[in-house]
């Protein structure tokens, strides 16, 4: 594909600044939102989400700084406030024109974009969308239209109960904000997995707490093999750990709306709490690593920080926003990509080549050897000491947020001044339509905390006098929302 139109240079980003992000951006957000199973709520995917949603959930989470707040929550109020009916032609023309719009408006590749806008809407003028009345058919014959031209691992159309992407891992590890564990191995060797990349602010306690603790290791291995992706701003965070500072990591390469214009964000590496550069670093990848988690290992690959051991990746490398159709159905139009400081280029349909290319299972046992160690498949035989575990208590004054969330979402007065301006202004956008939805549960009886979400959030269980809710908060260090999420469970009298 030619990449179109001039670039604006913006400020370079330090990783290590919480606040430095490009606004509403996301690797991998389709993942981030539509991933599939109940005890993890994410997205992936959010990894990604992003949260892994059963078949008889709906698309629910909103986080400002991944994904475009009212896309996200358009979905969660159309999944409360209308049944699964089918799709007649005046909804089918609907979600078409609000496709053909974004594709225009926003797609990384302008001239591309209005060649799938074009096709598009010349299937539905001839009839070739008529016999599709079930969303989620509609959707996957959409989704398969626009890839015969793209070929763009993130350009996606969903609905609702739409099946996850394919090759997706089934079901994520429990995990803390993308960290799964941390571990001291034999020959000073440290190791840590990470499968996710949620927003910087949830994903840096987490990953320092982990990396503090392998401090004094002689070599690494970053384990990538279940990586998904995430948020744009945490990968070079990761990255950080490993090259020197101030080492240019990645550039991100946007579109500007309605234009053939880009801008230019470029990220350097920032200050962490420990830094293993030059010492011996294998990342393991597989052909489910995918998004954000392809970019770190993409990243230290073509910086020379570490060797990459496992399968080729997925290939996917734009990254992505949410535009809501209709109907429950939302579009993950890709608005950049990323650009590599060293190659030029990225990864987009190729995947990552390793290093040294072993099927992904083998991919521990072959790091090992070539760290000078006995090879071992599992980490829990190899490992001394587990040194970071995913926490599995709410964090402090979550459940006191849950509560207020909730009680003002039921009574019609959220307080917005303890959400983040992208939270609060998706909330009060929605607001009308979700209080159907509301009114329908009743009142509220009880909460209950059930785990840590890979964003770095809280998930209760709520119960209501006519369902049952799993609600997440994602908060900061100051209790301000900066991300809520939604989804009913089976419950006694939910219909």
């Amino acid at each position: 594909m030619r990449w179109p139109g001039p670039t604006a240079a913006a400020k370079p980003v330090r990783a290590s600044d919480p606040s430095a992000k490009l606004a509403t951006s996301a690797f991998g957000s389709s993942e981030l939102v539509q991933t599939r199973g109940r005890a993890i709520l994410n997205k992936r995917w959010w990894g990604a989400l992003m949260s892994r949603i059963g078949r008889a959930t709906l698309l629910c989470t909103i986080v400002g700084s991944l994904i475009a707040g009212p896309a996200i929550i358009g979905a969660l109020v159309a999944g409360l406030a209308s049944s699964a009916g089918g799709l007649n032609s005046a909804a089918r023309q609907e979600a078409v024109a609000k496709l053909v719009d974004a594709l225009r408006e926003r797609y990384v590749y302008p001239d591309v974009g209005a060649k799938l806008a074009d096709t598009v809407a010349a299937n539905l003028k001839s009839g070739a969308y008529d016999k599709f009345d079930d969303p989620v058919q509609f959707t996957a014959r959409l989704t398969a239209d626009l890839n015969a031209i793209a070929h763009d691992k993130h350009l996606r159309v969903t609905a609702r109960r739409s099946p996850p992407p394919v090759g997706l891992p089934p079901e994520p590890p429990h995990n803390e904000a993308g960290i799964v564990r941390a571990d001291k191995l034999p020959g000073g060797i440290g190791y840590i997995e990470v499968i996710g990349f949620p927003p910087l602010a949830q994903f840096k306690p987490a990953v320092d707490r982990a990396m503090s603790a392998l401090a004094g290791s002689n070599a690494l291995i970053i384990d990538d093999r279940r990586n998904t992706g995430g948020a744009v701003e945490s990968v070079p965070y990761l990255v950080s750990f490993l090259v020197p500072q101030g080492a240019h990591i990645n550039d991100i390469v946007a579109r500007t709306p309605n234009t053939t214009d880009f801008t230019r964000q470029e990220f350097r590496a920032g200050a962490t709490p420990v830094n293993f550069a030059g010492r011996p670093m294998v990342v393991l990848t597989s052909a489910l690593t995918i998004s954000g988690g392809e970019e770190f290992a993409y990243d230290v690959q073509n910086l020379k920080a570490a060797t990459v051991i496992g399968d080729v990746t997925a290939g996917g490398a734009n990254p992505t926003r949410a535009a809501q159709l209709n109907a429950g159905m939302t579009a993950f139009i890709p608005f950049g990509r990323a650009e590599n400081p060293v190659t030029k280029t990225n990864w987009e349909g190729k995947g990552v080549r390793p290093d040294v290319a072993v099927a992904a299972p083998e991919a521990f046992k072959v790091a090992l050897r070539r760290l000078g160690q006995p090879a071992v498949a599992d980490i829990s035989a190899a490992s001394r000491s587990q040194v970071f575990t995913p926490r599995s208590t709410p964090m402090p004054g979550s459940e006191a947020v849950a509560r207020r969330l909730i009680g003002g979402l039921v009574s019609n007065m959220p307080d917005y001044n303890t959400m983040s301006p992208q939270v609060a202004a998706s909330t009060r956008q929605q607001l009308p339509k979700l209080r159907e939805g509301l009114h329908q549960l009743g009142d509220v009886q009880s909460l209950k905390f059930v785990q840590v979400d890979p964003q770095g959030g809280d998930q209760y269980d709520v119960t209501f006098a006519h369902g049952v809710r799993r609600v997440g908060v994602i908060i900061t260090p100051d209790e301000k929302i900066q991300g809520w999420s939604w989804f009913p469970l089976p419950s006694k009298g939910s219909g």
